[in-house]
């Protein structure tokens, strides 16, 4: 057996914490990949894997993302993340999210969760009543937080504009050809942001059902999940999970950008190298995502409203373009400058 410090993702992580509760079926890990910065922030996760292997590998591709994304988007935060191993029907009771409560209480500060994938909001009221250490809570008026969602889809619309500008050479979407892949909370934010300025959309989904109903909202065309890799398109964005963009499916691409919402795009760092050789622009997805984090990491931090929310989002493009100028003028992928940029923010240069 594979010690978890011997898998190829194990990235000198502060810790890496296995949780159980037999009583209400628990099983989660809380990975931690650094708190230079700050306590360790990201999402929990709840999702049915094949086996327990690829959850640790998962929470701790996550948590190295999480510190490069708070890091570079100017956060106190560190980088951590969390999965709950879900049985095949994605169960979730109100007794095992009490236990995950208490097992980010059990450590004392050094992670903080919000939502992810398979949570919500109600969620994080319910980790509330265990620990403080929580954030993305329903909020009123003009405060900082709640679902972060809707923050995480204007930033990458916005990046996705900027990434328009800078290989097709304007931000001028009306026409452009944008197809996305997954059209949940991110994604199918994105689609609605640029059916308002005209863009041809070509959307996919697990579930056909809801791609075809957005697409048949917004006046777009829905594909199989299994086509949207290989649609010819400007601009390919993915809003599903990661590890997408591998030697076969780059090969395969039929676009001239590559700007979306999911996490950990690149199946492994070559996969970078691969898209730059192809003359594909690559937006660096832990830079362009990251305004759920924003939001409701100003909402732990009682730093600000609603307003500076959106102004911190309104910076992404300007972080695209530093990287994108430096991949030009270095010759280095966009993803390799942007992880030598976010390793010095923490130290790790």
């Amino acid at each position: 057996m594979v010690a978890v410090w011997d898998l190829a993702d194990f990235d000198d992580h502060e810790g890496v914490h296995l949780f159980r509760d037999r009583d209400s079926g628990l099983t989660a890990i809380i990975a931690i990949h650094s708190t230079a910065l700050g306590p360790a922030a990201g999402g929990t996760r709840l999702w049915h894997y094949p086996n327990r292997a690829d959850a640790i590998t998962d929470a701790l591709r996550l948590s190295r993302g999480m510190s490069y994304k708070n890091a570079m988007a100017g956060l106190p935060m560190g980088g951590g993340k969390a999965v709950i191993l879900a049985d095949a029907n994605a169960t979730k009771t109100t007794e095992m999210i009490a236990a995950f409560g208490r097992a980010i209480e059990s450590l004392g500060g050094k992670y903080v969760t919000a939502e992810d994938v398979g949570m919500n909001d109600a969620d994080m009221v319910a980790i509330a009543r265990e620990t403080k250490f929580v954030s993305g809570l329903p909020v009123g008026g003009n405060a900082a937080g709640g679902d972060p969602g809707p923050y995480t889809a204007r930033g990458v619309f916005l990046g996705v504009k900027a990434a328009a500008k800078h290989a097709l050479g304007s931000d001028d979407m009306s026409g452009v050809h944008v197809a996305i892949q997954g059209v949940g909370s991110v994604g199918g934010g994105l689609a609605r942001l640029l059916a308002k300025e005209g863009t041809k959309l070509t959307i996919a989904d697990v579930s056909p059902g809801r791609a075809k109903a957005l697409a048949d909202e917004l006046g777009g065309t829905a594909v199989a999940a299994a086509d949207i890799l290989t649609t010819q398109a400007d601009i390919l964005s993915p809003c599903a999970l990661g590890a997408i963009l591998t030697a076969e499916t780059i090969a395969a691409l039929r676009v001239q950008v590559v700007a979306g919402g999911a996490n950990n795009q690149l199946a492994t760092p070559d996969d970078g190298d691969r898209l730059h050789a192809r003359g594909i622009l690559f937006a660096p997805d832990y830079v362009i995502n990251a305004g759920g984090i924003i939001n409701v990491a100003l909402e732990y931090l009682g730093q600000g409203d609603r307003a500076e929310v959106e102004a911190r989002v309104d910076r992404i493009p300007g972080r695209l373009e530093t990287i994108w100028a430096e991949s030009a003028a270095t010759g280095d992928t966009a993803a390799r400058v942007a992880d030598r940029m976010a390793q010095a923010l923490i130290g790790r240069a």
